[in-house]
């Protein structure tokens, strides 16, 4: 009896460690199953509409081509400018230098700068600066630069002083040369309607000009009557 139940147990045995092995290749499948196959699926699987066609790349690249087309033909223009102007300067005579060609020298405000009633109301809501850059000669220049105007009440303090400022840049300068029989000058205006009302006094207009030219800085201030 004893013989044929130690019999029974060692054939249990082999059962046992067989079922043990069995689950444990379930588990894994099981795990293979869950996960691994749907990271496959999603990693793997690409939207189609993501994708570039070719004919989306090849407009893409046409349109790039053509604007470096656009660029050459513009830097072409420019280098046959730049040649031109060359071939005008190296024509000068040798004694001509730089230094004699005419140049500013210096900046004026005319004695008309002042506040002006623009229609005929009764208030004068416009500040109007008559700028005169000049030669070594004194003579009228229409020099190319950027013309900055300040307006000042010197009796305030506590940073109030400065009224207004404002700034005129080259392209719209060149716009405000007049010529006159007397004389030639820069005309800029500038609408102080909201800034110039109950003062008294006296005040200061300032200007800064800096000629493109020569890279120098002019600086003039005026003294004016308040509106």
């Amino acid at each position: 009896m004893n013989a044929q139940r130690v019999k029974s147990i060692k054939c249990k045995i082999p059962n046992l460690r067989y079922h043990r092995k069995a689950k444990i290749t379930l588990s894994i499948l099981h795990f293979l199953f869950c996960f691994l196959i749907p990271l496959s699926l999603i990693t793997g699987c690409t939207n189609p509409e993501e994708k570039e066609s070719p004919a989306m790349k090849i407009e893409q690249l046409t349109q790039e081509n053509m604007q470096l087309k656009e660029q050459i033909e513009k830097f072409n223009s420019e280098t046959i400018e730049l040649k031109d102007q060359i071939q005008v300067l190296s024509g000068l005579p040798e004694k001509v230098r730089p230094q004699d060609l005419n140049r500013l020298e210096k900046i004026k405000t005319g004695r008309y700068t002042g506040f002006f009633d623009k229609n005929d109301d009764g208030i004068k809501e416009k500040l109007i600066v008559y700028l005169k850059p000049t030669d070594e000669q004194g003579d009228a220049l229409k020099a190319v630069g950027t013309a900055e105007v300040q307006l000042w009440d010197l009796n305030k303090t506590n940073g109030e002083a400065m009224l207004g400022q404002w700034k005129v840049e080259p392209d719209e300068l060149k716009k405000l040369w007049f010529e006159t029989l007397l004389s030639n000058y820069y005309r800029l205006t500038f609408d102080v309607a909201d800034i110039v009302k109950g003062l008294e006094g006296p005040l200061t207009v300032k200007v800064t000009f800096t000629d493109y030219m020569t890279g120098k800085v002019f600086k003039e201030q005026k003294a004016i009557k308040a509106p």
